[in-house]
C-alpha cells in the first residue's frame, strides 16, 4: 500500500513537469527562473521517490528469497534472550554452551541483540532521531562545510592583458563530539518472580522510553555546553506578540527553506501549539492546518507533514515554539552503541534489580538552509 501511493505521488509529480514544460512550449519561451527551480524540486522529489520503491522492492525480493529459510543469528539470539531472563530471575547457568553472558563487576553485559532491540524501538518512537542524518563513527568527527554567505565565487566584466581577481567561497567544518549519558531503571523482584510477568519486554520498552525523551529533547533543544542539536538553527523567524501565531508568521518560516527541499520536510511542535494553529485561517477563511488521514502524523500545515513531541516548549515569550524543514539537516553522531549491564547485587537491599544503560553521542545543524525555527518575541 506504501509503494502504491509513492508510484501515485511520483505520477502526480511528473504530470506537474509535463505541465510545465508544456506551459513553456505552447508560448515558445524558456522556463522561468521560477518555473525552473519548481521543475527541479519535482525532479529531486521524484529520485528520491525512485530510490525508496527500489529499497522496498528490493526488501520484499529477499523477503521471499528467504520466507522459507530460518533466519541468520536468529537461535543465537533466542538462546540470548533466554539466557538474558534466566539471569534475572537467578536461574541462569554459566555453563550455558548457546548463550554465556560475559561478567563484569557487580553485573552482566547483556547481549547485543538485546540492546539492538532497544535502538530499533526507538527509532519506531521517535522519528527525529530516524530523519537525522546519522554517524555511527567513534571519535571526533569533522564535516566539511563550503560557505558563501561573506564571500563567494563571483564572474565579473574584464579587459585583455589584465589579471583577474581570484574569489571563492570559504571552506569550515562542523565538529561533533561524544557526550556520555546514562540511564538507570529498576526492576521489582517481585513482579520479575510472577511467571506472566514478560520480563524482556518490559525492559526493552522502559529503557527505549527513557532514551527516546533524552535523546529527543537534546536534538531539539540542546543543552549549553554539551549537545547543541537544533538550538544552532540560523533561519529563524520571531513573532510580533508574545504568546500568539499568527498565519503570515508561519508563511515566513516556511518561506526561510528552498524549494528543493519542501518535499521532504516537516513541521514540529508542541500538542498544545498545534491547538492554537488549528484555530487559524487564511484570508478566504479556510483553516490552515488540516486533518489528513494521508500525513505521516495525521494532519498537515501548508503542505508540510507536523509531527508533535512533548520535548518542544509551549507558546511563551522568547521561546522557539517550532521547527520546520527537511530534518536531513540535523547531524547525529552516535560514538558508542548502548551499553548495557544488569546490577543484581546492587539494589539487593530494595529488593530489585538495575539495568544501566550507557551512550555516547552529539548532534547538531548539518545543513542551515534546511532548517528554520519560529521563536516568539521575549516579553518586556
Amino acid at each position: 500500500m506504501f509503494v502504491k501511493k509513492l508510484k501515485e505521488k511520483r505520477t502526480e509529480l511528473k504530470s506537474k513537469m509535463d505541465a510545465l514544460l508544456s506551459g513553456a512550449e505552447a508560448e515558445e519561451r524558456a522556463l522561468s527562473e521560477e518555473e525552473t527551480t519548481e521543475f527541479e524540486g519535482y525532479e529531486e522529489e521524484i529520485k528520491k521517490i525512485d530510490r525508496t520503491i527500489n529499497a522496498y522492492e528490493k526488501r520484499a525480493e529477499e523477503e521471499l528469497d528467504e520466507e522459507d529459510e530460518p533466519e541468520e543469528g536468529t537461535e543465537n539470539e533466542e538462546a540470548e534472550e533466554r539466557a538474558f531472563v534466566e539471569y534475572i530471575r537467578g536461574t541462569y547457568s554459566e555453563e550455558r554452551a548457546d548463550a554465556n553472558l560475559t561478567f563484569a563487576n557487580n553485573g552482566a553485559v547483556i547481549p547485543s541483540s538485546i540492546a539492538n532491540k532497544i535502538i530499533e524501538k526507538v527509532k519506531d518512537i521517535s522519528p527525529i532521531f530516524q530523519l537525522a542524518d546519522t554517524y555511527n563513527v567513534a571519535g571526533n568527527l569533522s564535516i566539511p562545510k563550503y560557505d558563501e554567505e561573506t564571500q563567494k565565487i563571483t564572474m565579473a566584466y574584464a579587459d585583455e592583458f589584465t589579471e583577474l581577481e581570484s574569489t571563492s567561497g570559504k571552506f569550515s567544518s562542523i565538529e561533533l563530539k561524544g557526550f556520555l549519558a546514562g540511564v538507570l531503571t529498576k526492576v521489582s523482584k517481585r513482579l520479575i518472580n510472577n511467571a506472566h510477568f514478560d520480563v524482556l519486554s518490559y525492559i526493552v520498552n522502559k529503557m527505549a522510553e527513557a532514551i527516546v525523551c533524552w535523546i529527543e529533547k537534546e536534538m531539539l533543544i540542546g543543552t549549553e555546553g554539551k549537545i547543541e542539536g537544533m538550538s544552532g538553527v540560523k533561519q529563524v523567524v520571531t513573532t510580533e506578540a508574545t504568546t500568539a501565531i499568527t498565519a503570515d508568521e508561519l508563511i515566513d518560516t516556511q518561506e526561510e527553506i528552498p524549494d528543493l527541499y519542501r518535499g521532504a520536510s516537516i513541521w514540529i511542535m508542541n500538542r498544545k501549539t498545534r491547538k492554537a494553529i488549528r484555530k487559524l485561517k487564511d484570508a478566504d477563511g479556510n483553516y490552515l492546518l488540516n486533518k489528513d488521514v494521508t500525513a505521516r502524523w495525521g494532519y498537515t500545515l501548508l503542505g508540510s507533514d507536523i509531527y508533535c513531541s512533548d520535548q518542544m516548549p509551549q507558546i511563551a515569550s522568547g521561546e522557539t515554539t517550532i521547527y520546520y524543514g527537511d530534518m536531513s539537516g540535523l547531524a547525529l553522531k552516535i560514538s558508542e552503541d548502548p551499553s548495557i549491564e544488569v546490577l543484581r547485587e546492587k539494589y539487593a537491599t530494595q529488593h530489585a534489580v538495575g539495568i544501566v544503560g550507557w551512550l555516547e553521542i552529539d548532534s547538531k545543524i548539518e545543513d542551515e538552509q534546511k532548517i528554520a525555527a519560529l521563536k516568539m518575541k521575549a516579553g518586556a
